[in-house]
């Protein structure tokens, strides 16, 4: 990977008027902005449909992409909505934060609107689409079909003909869904259509997408429902054990996913052909793409389902490299992947990384202890890595800095040779001068923003995932011209 640099801003992030970010016009000017501000990468946060919480790692499917990203301008310049469609929808209370509410409750029922306009004009590329994606679509399909169907319950609550998927039941489910069948295949192809077409003007001002996958799938999803023998999930479809982290820096009690675990010894027996399919539709959608929890193919923490934290579990070996031999002869020796190797490390893991020879992480706040050369600190960074000030996992620099001990925050402005004002700057200005390949800085560390912009606080499972831009007023030619000099400056 190229020695560069970029800003991570999931797309829920960008301003516009409908009450979540989208791929219309602001993401193509942002784009614009990172080309002006000499920067390489766009890093997104995972683009599966969300589920309960609203995060993206806990998503409906992981080859689909979330409806709620569909831009209705877009749309509307395509004949399929009008202004009168868009003018009735309801305004958000808040511009700087979505309301996943609001968009549950419209959101739907005009693209529906879209869709009764573009079935039959748009049958034959749609068809085209739904048989280029067969693996997947089908059953993703008609996993949301029944899920509304069923008033949102989850698929191990439904009927245990189709929760077990017997045939009579499926083919019946599929006659009397049909028409819903066919709409959340529309939005699919909707989605895609505009996804691919930003990426392709990304791509031609310069600019490589890194994506993200959550290494685990959700409990209730299309991919547990159709795919349950790649998971250890018991005859009634219910996780036998489930994913998380050990108490740690973010958790006293640690983290409970919930996720089942993978049946790793089916997925060996199967040559990892499930995981093939994943990489190979993450790697078209993205340049690059981050892997989430890396060390879990090291060696996992398993927990057994039904508790209520993750204080009791136990590590269990993982796959390691007979997955990565797999997956590389399937699609290519130099794959384009960064391992999220955060967390509790050990030597199975650096062993892990080195062997496939992918990228790790390296978060600058998690170093900024006094008296300690951790591994953390910039200074200290291999060649073969990404950095981060801080992640979407991490509270913004400046809120940091706010909650520091006077002896972190005197050690952290020392080592930045940060001056009286602008802090954010000289973390920025260090972080870039660091030996690693990729410097990722997020939105609100360039901007300077404080605990309110905040994306996620692990182990806290309400008010995440909702920050916003305002508007797109902070993308100024100062801002540019000075991200660009810093990047020239570091030669990134």
């Amino acid at each position: 990977m190229q020695r560069g640099s970029g800003i991570l801003l999931h797309i829920t992030s960008l301003p516009g008027p409908y009450g979540i970010g989208t791929m219309g016009k602001e993401a193509y000017a942002f784009v614009d902005f990172l080309q002006n501000a000499k920067q390489t990468y766009w890093q997104i946060l995972p683009l599966g449909p969300t589920s309960y919480g609203n995060s993206p790692y806990q998503s409906f499917s992981t080859f689909a992409g979330n409806p709620y990203l569909i831009d209705l301008d877009l749309l509307a310049e395509s004949g399929a909505l009008t202004k009168e469609d868009l003018a009735a929808l309801p305004h958000p209370a808040s511009l700087e934060q979505v309301d996943y509410g609001m968009l549950f409750a419209h959101r739907f029922a005009l693209l529906k609107k879209a869709w009764l306009h573009d079935k039959e004009i748009l049958a034959e590329e749609i068809a085209t689409f739904r048989t280029k994606n067969a693996y997947w679509i089908e059953n993703y399909g008609m996993y949301m079909a029944l899920k509304f169907e069923s008033g949102q319950q989850s698929y191990q609550n439904w009927d245990a003909s189709i929760r077990l998927r017997q045939p009579d039941a499926m083919a019946d489910a599929f006659l009397r869904l049909k028409d819903d069948i066919d709409f959340w295949v529309y939005l699919q192809y909707r989605f895609f259509e505009q996804w691919n077409a930003l990426k392709t003007y990304a791509n031609e001002k310069g600019i490589s997408i890194i994506g993200d996958i959550p290494i685990y799938v959700a409990e209730d999803s299309a991919d547990a429902w159709a795919h349950h023998e790649v998971l250890m999930l018991d005859e009634d479809r219910l996780p036998l054990q489930v994913a998380g982290c050990p108490p740690d820096y973010f958790s006293e009690k640690g983290q409970l996913w919930g996720n089942p675990i993978y049946n790793w010894t089916a997925l060996k027996a199967q040559n990892y052909e499930w995981w093939i399919a994943r990489m190979r539709a993450a790697l078209s959608m993205y340049d690059i793409v981050r892997i989430d929890h890396f060390r879990a193919f090291s060696a996992y923490y398993s927990i057994p389902y039904g508790r209520e934290d993750a204080v009791v579990g136990e590590w269990i070996p993982g796959p390691g490299m007979d997955l990565f031999h797999a997956l590389k002869g399937a699609l290519g020796e130099n794959l384009p992947i960064i391992a999220e190797d955060l967390g509790f490390m050990d030597d199975g893991v650096r062993n892990l990384l080195r062997d496939t020879g992918f990228p790790g992480m390296k978060v600058m706040q998690f170093g900024l202890v006094p008296d300690e050369n951790s591994e953390y600190l910039p200074h200290n960074y291999p060649k073969n890595s990404v950095s981060y000030i801080g992640t979407h996992d991490n509270i913004p620099l400046c809120g940091w800095l706010e909650d520091a001990s006077d002896a972190e925050r005197e050690f952290a402005l020392r080592y930045a040779r940060a001056g009286q004002h602008n802090h954010h700057w000289s973390f920025i200005e260090t972080l870039l001068a660091s030996p690693a390949d990729i410097s990722i800085i997020t939105m609100q560390d360039l901007l300077g923003l404080g605990k309110p912009s905040r994306m996620n606080t692990p182990a806290i499972p309400d008010g995440n995932w909702c920050w916003r831009l305002k508007d797109m007023s902070c993308f100024t030619a100062d801002l540019e011209n000075k991200l660009s000099t810093l990047t020239r400056t570091f030669s990134r």
